[in-house]
């Protein structure tokens, strides 16, 4: 873990989903390639290739406008969207997703200290709350988001700050944003958040988020208890 100058006040955390508290077996991958294939950019071909360089680059901003970059028209974008929905969803049913270590001992953590948390996600509010569902997360947590909620996704500052407010934090000072993407770091510190911290648990390296600038770098989302002042963390 990056060495960190010491604790900050915090009163409501937003963490990141996928590869942040959820470790899905490369399921979003999967759908997205499956969906690009769909929809006219076969296997094997430049096209294709360049599509998913680019959902690699993104990963953890919205999924639709991942497509709309992709392909272009919206009609295009909306169906593919739909059919990456669908295939993740089918990884959902099947099992292939499941808590990453620490991560429910976090909410708990967190919670008990009197810090509110939100799971914000790229991912569509049906798609993300069959995740919830499947994870049994929706007792553990106080609120859950995605970019239709707030009104742009990452990088964009709207889904942490709208976290803080719906949960009734004070200052942007008192907010921590934790994901493991250079887009959840972009997101946190457009937000101003007293607190924001790239996690290795998923897509990105440790040379990708310095490169973001994260402020903190940590092993796990658990390593982000002490930093937010949780006793025992």
């Amino acid at each position: 873990m990056t060495p960190t100058p010491g604790p900050t006040p915090i009163t409501v955390a937003c963490l990141d989903m996928a590869g942040t508290t959820v470790a899905d077996d490369g399921s979003v991958i999967a759908a997205f390639s499956a969906a690009v294939e769909q929809f006219g950019l076969p296997r094997g071909t430049p096209g294709y290739d360049q599509a998913l360089a680019y959902v690699q680059q993104t990963m953890g901003q919205s999924k639709i406008e991942v497509f709309r970059h992709i392909l272009g028209a919206e009609e295009a974008a909306q169906q593919a969207n739909g059919a990456f929905e669908e295939h993740y969803a089918a990884s959902v049913r099947a099992g292939a997703v499941a808590p990453l270590p620490g991560a429910e001992q976090t909410f708990a953590a967190l919670r008990g200290a009197g810090i509110k948390v939100c799971l914000a996600t790229g991912f569509s509010p049906a798609t993300r709350d069959a995740l919830l569902d499947a994870l049994g997360w929706r007792p553990l947590i106080d609120l859950a988001l995605s970019p239709a909620d707030a009104g742009r996704g990452r990088p964009w500052p709207d889904l942490p700050l709208t976290a803080l407010l719906r949960l009734g934090g004070g200052a942007v000072s008192e907010l921590a944003v934790a994901g493991d993407t250079p887009s959840d770091v972009e997101s946190g510190l457009r937000a101003g958040a007293g607190l924001v911290a790239g996690v290795l648990t998923g897509s990105a390296t440790r040379e990708e988020l310095e490169r973001a600038k994260a402020p903190v770098i940590l092993d796990t989302i658990a390593d982000l208890l002490p930093l937010a002042g949780v006793a025992g963390g």
